[in-house]
């Protein structure tokens, strides 16, 4: 049975499955969570609900997987720049600011949706969180091994905090989107330091 879902969910070609998920964000960007139905899905994409919910088991999957395949490197590669300066600088430049801007309001309207839905906050943390923190995890621990970051600091707990904390003020505090020269600057002046770095 297994063999039959798996050979079923390879049907979808890698430039169709980017079509979906491009069409997901608009609709999310459109309607929000709660109004987006694999019905609205079906009908944008010309697919058959029965196609997305083989493919993606429901709306949680398939948006938290739709978010993640737009999220620059999310096609898998760590970033080794040499230092820890580097990697947060090169994970931060992978996104222009039009993409942070547009990021940053998809993310505010899921943010209210993820905390009422167990299931999107399961897919959430399955498909964006653990990766996330699994490459900040390597770019730290690769700090640690070159010795630029103690192992026993306790700000490496809380660097993924730091960051999501870093892009989610900057709206709500300064009424701006975040951005590149933003976020930078926040890496230099509070992450780094925090870190010893």
């Amino acid at each position: 049975m297994t063999e039959v879902a798996t050979a079923r969910r390879s049907r979808i070609t890698p430039e169709r499955e980017a079509e979906l998920y491009a069409a997901v964000l608009d609709l999310l960007r459109e309607v929000g969570y709660d109004a987006l139905t694999m019905d609205a899905v079906a009908a944008r994409t010309k697919s058959s609900k029965a196609t997305l919910y083989r493919q993606w088991g429901g709306k949680a999957e398939l948006v938290a997987k739709a978010v993640r395949h737009n999220k620059p490197g999310a096609a898998g590669g760590s970033v080794d720049t040499g230092s820890l300066r580097g990697d947060l600088h090169a994970l931060t430049m992978a996104s222009d600011d039009c993409e942070m801007e547009q990021n940053s309001a998809l993310m505010r309207g899921l943010a209210m949706a993820i905390h009422g839905n167990p299931d999107l906050l399961k897919a959430f943390k399955e498909y964006l969180i653990e990766p996330e923190m699994a490459e900040f995890r390597r770019v730290l621990q690769r700090a640690i091994d070159r010795g630029e970051v103690r192992a026993d600091n306790p700000a490496v707990d809380y660097v993924m905090h730091m960051m999501i904390g870093g892009f989610a003020a900057r709206t709500l505090i300064d009424e701006r989107p975040p951005t590149q020269a933003f976020l930078l600057a926040y890496i230099d002046a509070v992450v780094l330091p925090a870190l010893g770095a």
